[in-house]
């Protein structure tokens, strides 16, 4: 009986998962027809999240499929990156072959990163070994590229088990291959254990981002109920259990089915050890009925990582060839061990048995168990796949207290890491590696060489394999690794070390990179512009030899002048970077200062030959093919400077060139940047449901905080524009936060500016507007705000106009409007959008000093008529609608009711609800209709009496005698004469019974006929 129920103990009856596994068979269905499918499959450890896949697996089992598993392991934390990928590729090689080596045919040495065997990496058909974003991204981008060939001939099924484990390279692989897979006969499964999943664990972003992929879908587990509990147990004992025994296997397992198979194991079997109420001796109890010597092997395997290679198991157990079989076999009858797909060696069956035998072993016996395993694969390296050595060879020395050993083997780990582009888990290594050097023997710390072991940031001068590694150079390497990986605050911390270390030794070229890179950081998270770190590195390079480190410190301060103090000196910056980076062959740094240079000269009033410098930097970098992110840099540049000049509908197609470029690189943040330009071109055009779209799905999937302040800056633009104040007031706060108070280039100030002030006037707080508006213009506009310059005096010029004549308006108004005209006489108008906005700022400025002259407004029409601009265009045919009317005449009436129509049109078309509200109050005001133009202008008839028979032409007169305005202002509003004014007067009096203006006033707010109205 003992026997039997040990090797039945896995249930053969699969239980409880109908409807999952229906889930999942109707998407193997839907990628059969060619739509590829994704599931993410979440729930606690022991629910059956494995057994469903298993279930899943042999149902997709036919000719036409091809399925393929990958389990992430927990060395992946000490740097074994990509790990369940690369099984995946492993078995994907094995099953295909030969398909497998021409769906890959010319990509092989990159692809070799993953998948060792296929080619050299970084070999001749790569290109030149890259350590960057860019590298990367084409990893992830050949991938899926991969994946794609092999399943358009066959479905392909690929599952990726223990998420949950799994290193930040595979998250953000598998996170790219979701995003981007769209054709294919492809499944792509992943499973996590949800109870390990905490409030900090770096896979709950993940499956946040997961979440907002409607491509996704997700699939929880939950515990057996107690009829799904009987009939696991049934099937585990092959007969019906006593209800007493499954009241009590459910009410210890809690239906769980994992502790529910222990249980019931352990209940039948009537162990002499009793069961604990703690799960560690739940889960060691059928351990301890194994043997001593299957329970050491258990140990050992335990030690080992999630897989053990069955002659990587035999060096390190110390074991006779039969011993340690008769032990195997034992683990593996009670279902403690099971036998590797492969068939190459052997990992516990649960995890958490795993976990618990594990934790059950003494510290001594854990770091001599780690030496053993780690000189058994020093003496023989081929025990283990080649791509996985030096990740489990550190793991190993590390975990076995000896820094003489664990420091070069943490290193060469590290390097393994990069050459994968995975830079996570390179910075995890490094930082290990930056722990281990002091515990390292000096001699040990001596006999390492820059060369073998970093990348060397930045050239030092000397020659690597001469000169022994520093504590400098892992801290620079480790500065780069962390940037890469986008832990800006970890890079920053590295910089601060390094600094503080240079204080004392004489390397300026090494201190100038390192405070290259604090600035870089320091702007990246919102702690400053950067200007103090630039300057410091500028003096440092100061009178040295020209140099790679030379050149990055004068494009830098060109790319900070471009952002802050745009104009000749940053200009001649620029010029002297690229120039000095041909010199040294720095290319990449040479297109970035090419890009920086186009851009400056554009702002500077050189359009043209703006334009043709960031297109020749963008087709340099597209022609190297090794410069990815640059490519995609340049075209959000670009954009921004057509759409700087009004060149929307171009800016639209560059933008989108670049963000589609960025994404199939699997550059996010490149993709933001490109977005948030398309989407400024987008509101410009009067397309804001496009524009929030982007700005919305960019803020919800970048971390970067200058992104993430521009999109919220949209976001309250359109706001703003449809006429949500506190929406707009919350999303200029959210900007501010994200931006930060230390860094103020004027590409963030100047629209916070602007969106403050038309919050405060759509809130009626004038004086509140008219001091943003003051702060504004005492900071100025440097030259490459003009886009957003002109439309903050055209606000600025419109307040001032609507609050004429206001009490209280006066004060500073005289000298407001001074300053308005007079940085708008400075501003350039060579763009024909810059010029329409002059001719508009023009006539508000003419509106607010009490002028009603139609023609300003008529040129301005004139301007934004030719250009696609709907939301000015309605504003200025709203004024030049006003101006009509205060003129008079049947044509300019008719004339104006035109006006109306089309600015109402365009109000309704783009739902901005303020100036569609404008629009209608100033048709009542003169009269016009708003629904058929043709009707005659002249004053209309009488309309319907209201209460006292007041028609509703007297009851908008009385409102403004309620509020104390005079026969002339009143005719002035209502664009009427003063003697119909008057008119109108007396028959309001008659019809009230009172004798004067004063009493009919007093009436009015007594009966609270306007209650919004103040005397």
């Amino acid at each position: 009986m003992l026997g039997t129920v040990q090797n039945q103990s896995v249930s053969p009856v699969f239980v409880g998962r109908a409807r999952e596994l229906t889930r999942l068979v109707s998407a193997l269905a839907r990628a059969h027809a060619g739509e590829p499918q994704a599931l993410v499959i979440g729930g606690e450890a022991g629910v059956g999240k494995t057994r469903l896949v298993e279930e899943f697996l042999a149902a997709a089992c036919d000719p036409g499929t091809v399925t393929a598993v990958g389990g992430c392991v927990e060395i992946g934390a000490d740097g074994l990156p990509f790990a369940p990928v690369a099984t995946i590729l492993r078995t994907l090689h094995r099953q295909l072959g030969a398909e497998l080596i021409a769906a890959a045919a010319g990509r092989e040495g990159e692809l070799a990163r993953l998948l060792p065997g296929i080619g050299l990496p970084g070999g001749p058909d790569a290109p030149r070994e890259r350590h960057d974003e860019d590298g990367r991204a084409r990893l992830f981008d050949l991938t899926a590229r991969l994946l794609e060939r092999l399943s358009e001939d066959r479905t392909l099924v690929i599952a990726l088990e223990d998420l949950h484990w799994a290193d930040r390279s595979t998250r953000e692989l598998l996170a790219y291959l979701l995003r981007s897979a769209s054709r294919g006969r492809l499944v792509v499964l992943a499973t996590y254990r949800s109870d390990d999943i905490h409030r900090r664990h770096p896979l709950r972003p993940f499956l946040a981002e997961l979440d907002r992929m409607r491509t996704v879908e997700r699939i929880e587990l939950s515990r057996f109920s107690r009829a799904e509990v009987r009939a696991q147990v049934a099937g585990i004992l092959a007969a019906e259990p006593t209800p007493s025994l499954v009241e009590r296997v459910f009410a210890r397992s809690d239906g769980n089915p994992f502790f529910v198979e222990e249980l019931a194991c352990s209940i039948t079997q009537g162990c002499r050890t009793g069961l604990s109420d703690s799960l560690r001796d739940l889960l060691l109890v059928r351990v301890e009925t194994l043997p001593e010597t299957a329970q050491r092997v258990a140990r050992v395997v335990a030690e080992g990582g999630s897989t053990v290679e069955h002659p990587l198991l035999a060096a390190v157990a110390g074991l006779g060839e039969d011993d340690l079989l008769e032990a195997l076999r034992a683990a593996v009858g009670a279902k403690i061990l099971i036998p590797t797909e492969d068939g190459d060696g052997y990992r516990f069956r649960h995890s958490l048995v795993r976990e618990a035998v594990g934790d059950d072993l003494l510290p001594g016996e854990r770091s001599r168990l780690n030496r053993r395993y780690a000189e058994a694969l020093e003496a023989h390296p081929a025990l283990v796949p080649a791509d996985e050595l030096p990740a489990r060879l550190a793991s190993y020395w590390y975990h076995a207290h000896d820094p003489t050993r664990a420091l070069p083997a943490v290193l060469r780990a590290s390097v393994e890491a990069r050459r994968r582009h995975a830079y996570a888990e390179q910075h995890g290594l490094l930082e290990r590696a930056l722990e281990l050097w002091d515990d390292a023997p000096r001699d040990v710390r001596a006999a390492l060489r820059p060369m073998d072991y970093v990348e060397v940031y930045p050239p030092c001068g000397c020659d690597p394999a001469g000169t022994p590694l520093r504590y400098l150079d892992l801290l620079a390497e480790t500065a780069v690794a962390a940037r890469l990986s986008a832990d800006r605050e970890g890079a920053y911390d590295v910089t601060k070390r390094a600094l503080r270390l240079l204080e004392r030794d004489d390397d300026p070229l090494r201190a100038a990179w390192f405070w290259i890179q604090r600035s870089r950081l320091m702007a990246a998270m919102g702690r400053g512009d950067g200007w103090a770190e630039i300057s410091r590195a500028q003096e440092l390079v100061d009178g040295l030899p020209p140099s790679p480190v030379h050149a990055e410190v004068l494009e830098t301060a060109a790319g900070w002048g471009m952002l802050h103090d745009p104009g000749p000196e940053s200009i001649s910056t620029a010029e002297r970077a690229v120039e000095l980076a041909r010199l040294v062959g720095a290319e990449e740094t040479e297109l970035r200062a090419r890009i920086t240079l186009g851009v400056l000269l554009g702002a500077c009033g050189d359009v043209d030959g703006g334009l043709a410098e960031l297109t020749a930097a963008r087709e340099q970098a597209a022609a190297s093919g090794r410069h990815a992110g640059l490519v995609v840099n340049a075209d959000a540049n670009l954009a921004a400077a057509l759409e700087t000049v009004g060149r929307s509908e171009e800016s639209v197609a560059v933008a989108r060139r670049g963000a589609e470029n960025a994404r199939c690189h699997g550059l996010r943040d490149g993709a933001a940047f490109a977005a948030a330009n398309e989407a400024e071109s987008l509101l410009a055009l009067g397309r804001w449901d496009e524009a929030t779209a982007l700005a919305t799905h960019g803020r919800d999937t970048s971390e970067h905080a200058l992104y993430l302040g521009w999109a919220a800056m949209l976001l309250a633009h359109v706001a703003v524009l449809r006429g949500d104040h506190a929406a707009a007031e919350a999303r200029i706060a959210s900007a501010r936060e994200h931006l930060g108070a230390q860094d103020h280039q004027p590409q963030n100030t100047v629209p916070l500016h602007h969106l403050t002030v038309a919050v405060a006037a759509g809130r009626g707080r004038f004086l509140e507007a008219r001091a943003e508006v003051r702060a504004a213009l005492a900071a100025g506009f440097p030259a490459a705000v003009h886009r957003y310059a002109w439309p903050l005096l055209h606000t600025a010029a419109a307040v001032e106009a609507d609050v004429l004549g206001l009490p209280g308006a006066d004060a500073d108004r005289a000298a407001t409007l001074a300053l308005i005209r007079d940085a708008a006489c400075r501003l350039p108008r060579l763009a024909p959008v810059w010029a329409a906005y002059a001719q508009l700022v023009d006539a508000e400025l003419t509106r607010a000093e009490g002028g009603t002259d139609p023609a300003p407004w008529a040129a301005a029409e004139e301007a934004f008529g030719a250009l696609d601009r709907p939301h000015p265009l309605a504003q200025v045919r709203l004024r030049y609608a006003e101006a009509l009317l205060a003129q008079g005449g049947p044509e300019a009436r008719d004339h104006a009711a035109v006006l109306l129509l089309q600015a109402r049109e365009a109000a309704a078309a783009l739902g901005a609800a303020p100036l569609t509200d404008a629009v209608e109050l100033l048709a009542r005001r003169g009269r016009l209709p708003l629904d058929d133009p043709g009707t005659p202008s002249a004053e209309p008839p009488g309309e319907e009496p209201e209460p006292f028979g007041l028609t509703t032409r007297e009851r908008e007169v009385l409102r403004r005698v309620a509020a104390g305005w005079t026969n002339r202002r009143i005719a002035e509003e209502l664009f009427i004469s003063p003697k119909t004014a008057s008119v109108h007067v007396s028959n309001i009096l008659a019809k009230l019974g009172v004798s004067g203006r004063g009493e009919a006033a007093a009436l009015a707010h007594r009966l609270r006929l306007f209650p919004d109205v103040r005397a």
